[in-house]
């Protein structure tokens, strides 16, 4: 393995962490590198279902070191609690768990902003999860925020909560900042131990040899910079986001795994151009069980996109897709692919840039024949139904890269290695 980056290529909810949890058994390193609680990383282990929402997908590896990176911002009683939750089910963070101090804290002011703006009747819905992670990263970019090391000291708490609160024109009552303080003093004192210079520590894994793997979360299409702004997450969920999230040279990344979906999902507001407000559309929904990991919302869902895939592509450098949920689209009498699009008349290869013509294309698509065979207990790739196979290999040749990985089911047993 050595050094390699998992990422999605849509709009999040790929099944990485999937793939992760697989690819991990390999890894002696796991990092997250940006977002926050509005990740949910779902994972099927002996059976059992669990939920991530900011610890690494490597912690059901118990051989496997995880990491969070200064590019997240971190709701800390939600950590604590998921954290607490993994212990009761025998997962064990000794020496294996660590945290950046540099990473900020999500507070209640953040998540009363975020409820405040998405309810607001003059700005822009963004379908945000309401958690407080834009306005986090927000004050954070002010140089205002509250982060993870400030927990070792309460007068630092306490003044620093003061200017966050004056800073929005708020006001924390004196009974309501002495509790806040007082429990973020002791929750800081529980993560002291899991504090660790995160630079360095990767600096050190790799100068031993140790095999690394960067987890993405979200996707690349709702980057801050890159995806249809401002229908977008609030961090860099492109391959240049691990530098800027952990201080790790991106240099020293020898492999770029894409994860997309056999179709195309969006949860949240913002254009999604193939689209399917129809049957096909409901009938991918339940049974890809497309609702949100983190806020249990129904995904939008269409066919695959071929366009936004190669845009990723273009993005993050892919050398490998890892092609997962395959096993939803059996039973269709026929699958599609957006090969390109139509805007106002002209067809075009390539991801606009604005927004607004994003809105308007009209997707141009290729028709396959679909498949009834159950795949699911499937695991060598040429024992997959003609059209399955021909659908894959299809889209390998739309995006030009080696489909390396395809998943059949939820379970890590359900995986095709090619």
């Amino acid at each position: 393995m050595r050094v390699k980056a998992v990422l999605g290529g849509f709009f999040g909810d790929e099944a990485k962490a999937k793939i992760v949890d697989v690819l991990s058994k390999d890894a002696d390193v796991v990092v997250r590198f940006q977002g926050g609680n509005n990740a949910g990383h779902t994972i099927m282990v002996d059976g059992r279902r669990f939920v991530l929402h900011l610890i690494p997908a490597g912690i059901f590896n118990f051989k496997t070191v995880c990491i969070i990176g200064n590019g997240l911002v971190i709701e800390p009683f939600s950590l604590y609690e998921e954290i607490h939750n993994l212990i009761k089910q025998g997962i064990s963070f000794d020496n294996r768990f660590f945290i950046d101090p540099r990473a900020h804290l999500v507070l209640p002011i953040h998540q009363q902003l975020d409820m405040a703006n998405e309810s607001s009747k003059d700005g822009t819905k963004i379908g945000t999860t309401g958690r407080g992670i834009g306005p986090c990263y927000a004050d954070k970019a002010s140089r205002i925020g509250l982060r993870m090391g400030d927990l070792s000291a309460k007068e630092t708490i306490s003044s620093k909560l003061k200017a966050i609160y004056n800073s929005h024109g708020m006001e924390l009552c004196e009974n309501e900042r002495v509790i806040l303080v007082k429990k973020l003093d002791y929750i800081g004192k529980f993560f002291s131990p899991f504090f660790g210079d995160v630079p360095y520590l990767l600096e050190d894994y790799y100068q031993q040899g140790k095999n690394i793997l960067f987890e993405g979360a979200q996707g690349t299409l709702l980057d801050i910079d890159f995806g249809s702004y401002p229908y977008v997450t609030s961090s860099n969920t492109v391959i240049g986001g691990i530098s800027i999230g952990c201080g790790f040279s991106s240099r020293k990344i020898e492999s770029m795994i894409g994860v997309f979906k056999s179709y195309i999902t969006r949860v949240g507001n913002g254009p999604l151009v193939t689209e399917l407000n129809d049957e096909i559309g409901d009938r991918i929904r339940k049974q890809g069980n497309e609702y949100g990991s983190s806020t249990g919302r129904p995904r939008r869902c269409g066919w695959f996109d071929a366009v936004a895939a190669r845009y990723s592509i273009l993005l993050n450098s892919f050398d490998q897709i890892a092609f997962t949920l395959l096993d939803v689209l059996q039973g269709f009498e026929k699958v599609k692919i957006c090969t390109a699009y139509s805007i106002d008349g002209i067809e075009t290869d390539r991801f606009p840039a604005d927004t607004k013509l994003l809105e308007i294309a009209k997707p141009i698509y290729e028709e396959h024949p679909g498949w009834n065979d159950e795949i699911s207990n499937i695991r060598v790739f040429d024992q997959l139904p003609e059209n399955a196979k021909n659908y894959v290999n299809r889209i390998a040749d739309l995006l030009n890269r080696p489909v390396t990985i395809v998943s059949v089911g939820a379970g890590r047993e359900q995986t095709i290695f090619r």
